[in-house]
């Protein structure tokens, strides 16, 4: 089973906020989940990140693949650390 940890969207029409869950890889977006982590809220200046540490690292030590997304997020709340994510291009002969 792939599991993600992913933004579930929340909040009224045009006024998002998300809260950060792990899900299996194929429920939707909105669908069940496994584990609520956090929270995110975009519309207040500067947004606002509410994320589980102890959570966060026990879910990512098991496996579970983050989002985008939610590594943008978990590197900005400090629990994981920016890493120099350099993609070698493939040998052209």
């Amino acid at each position: 089973m792939a599991v993600k940890i992913r933004l579930k969207r929340t909040g009224m029409k045009k006024a998002p906020s998300y809260r950060v869950v792990v899900a299996d890889a194929r429920s939707p977006r909105d669908g069940r989940i496994i584990e609520n982590i956090g929270w995110y809220n975009p519309r207040v200046e500067p947004s606002a990140i509410n994320i589980d540490k102890e959570k966060a690292l026990n879910w990512l030590k098991n496996g579970a693949q983050p989002t985008d997304s939610v590594l943008s997020l978990l590197q900005r709340a400090g629990i994981v650390e920016r890493s120099s994510q350099t993609t070698a291009a493939p040998d052209a002969q």
